[in-house]
């Protein structure tokens, strides 16, 4: 077998704050950074986000890396690993960036130091690596490599999965058993489909039994529709939703699907019917700013700046409470809940750091997160605390992530198939007819 031939990777900072220890998972391939990026790592170091977080690391390490030597030179990473440098901004012969496209522009630059390392190295495959799919293209207009950082990322038809798993062919016996007693042993009716945590439509002819199989008793339970604060499931997926969030041994649940299948509503319904059972609810999603722009471009104070992208949590409350009369116990219970801040609905940046023992905790559009938030969203996790995910997969607002790259098909993709863990699909929508043909037609 021929040797592999080594190559550079050049890593724009969008890699970086994507994930902090990028520079390690280029395996035997030289690493190198831009100086332009290290400005830009110098803009983020300061404040609380994963970002600012990820910069941090960086530049300690880089730190670390270089102890008296120069960063203008290879440096080892480590054993089984290439080496890494900094590159000065070098005017490349054959294309500059800066006098094709435009002068001063940091983007420009970062293509100018990887076209430079391709012209001093002309016998090494050099190549551009970002999560920045314009400034990709930019590259490759000039005959430069680029590619996405592929760390972390999940092929499609894991992410495509539908968790809810349709077995033919069962015996009537076996379904009847289910009716009457409730659960029976597995005894291998699920055979290579069989996951922890998994639900199941069993089938044989016109008989059929909506299942959950229990991986710590290794038993198939039935299962069957229940309201929770006033709301009742409309299909097979959102019975197996409420089951799962009502479920005490699973503690971590993704509930995954398009708009209008009723991810948060019932996650929130959920919550509220377990309510005794925690200290408190918190509802939370990450602030994607319009247009891009930071949320301190917006007028008002902080409230006002954050209202616009709370307010479908707030309508998912609203909806819940309609359910129920004023005077209604319930009704009463959940503004009770409001008053005395047990149910907070906030930005996921908000809570950074706190402490979540016996929370349920909901983060709505966990898609638009990284694969480290969710991991330093879980890892905080206390005693007695149950998190829920939920979103799209395919419905991305923030530019360097994608289907395959964000935190919520990471998560997905890594944890299925753990005690802990159930993951539910929803497909169908109902929210409206008209909702559902926006879906399917346009």
């Amino acid at each position: 077998m021929a040797a592999r031939t080594k190559k550079i990777f050049v890593l724009d900072t969008s890699v970086l704050l994507h994930d902090h220890q990028a520079i390690n998972n280029f395996e035997k391939h030289d690493v190198a950074i831009p100086i332009t990026v290290l400005e830009e790592l110098d803009k983020f170091k300061i404040g609380n986000d994963t970002k600012n977080f990820c910069a941090r690391e960086v530049i300690r390490f880089m730190d670390k890396l270089s102890g008296q030597q120069s960063l203008q030179e290879w440096i080892p990473l480590g054993r089984g690993k290439g080496k890494f440098m900094v590159v000065l901004s070098g005017e490349p012969i054959n294309a500059n960036a800066e006098k094709i496209y435009a002068q001063g522009k940091n983007d420009h630059k970062i293509i100018n130091a990887a076209l430079f390392l391709k012209e001093t190295y002309p016998k090494t495959i050099v190549t551009l690596v970002t999560k920045d799919i314009n400034l990709r293209i930019k590259a490759k207009a000039l005959g430069l490599l680029a590619e996405d950082y592929e760390t972390g990322k999940v092929a499609q038809d894991k992410i495509d999965q539908a968790s809810l798993v349709q077995v033919d062919d069962v015996s009537s016996d076996v379904i009847q058993a289910l009716f009457n007693k409730g659960r029976i042993e597995e005894e291998g009716i699920l055979g290579a489909k069989k996951l922890a945590n998994g639900y199941y439509i069993l089938k044989n002819g016109r008989s059929s039994s909506l299942a959950y199989y229990n991986p710590l008793t290794d038993q198939i339970e039935r299962v069957e529709k229940s309201y929770s604060y006033g709301i009742k499931p409309k299909n097979a997926e959102q019975t197996f939703a409420v089951n799962a969030l009502m479920n005490d041994d699973i503690k971590l649940i993704v509930l995954q699907g398009v708009a209008g299948t009723g991810k948060t509503l019932l996650a929130l319904a959920a919550s509220l019917e377990q309510h005794k059972r925690f200290n408190q609810i918190i509802l939370a999603r990450p602030l994607v700013p319009l247009s891009n722009k930071d949320i301190g471009f917006l007028p008002g104070d902080a409230n006002d700046k954050i209202s616009p992208y709370m307010e479908p949590l707030w309508d998912n409350l609203k909806f819940i409470k309609n359910q129920f009369n004023e005077g209604e116990k319930k009704y009463k219970a959940i503004e009770e809940m409001q008053n005395t801040g047990k149910i907070m609905i906030t930005p996921l940046a908000f809570i950074r750091g706190r402490s979540l023992s016996n929370i349920m905790f909901i983060i709505d559009e966990a898609q638009n997160l990284t694969p480290h938030e969710v991991k330093t969203i879980i890892t905080r996790a206390g005693e007695g605390t149950k998190i829920v995910f939920t979103g799209d997969v395919h419905q991305i607002d923030t530019p360097y992530l994608d289907e395959n790259s964000n935190g919520l098909a990471y998560l997905i993709d890594r944890l299925k198939g753990q005690n802990l863990f159930s993951h539910i699909k929803l497909e169908k929508g109902e929210r409206s007819e008209l909702a559902n043909l926006a879906n399917e037609l346009l």
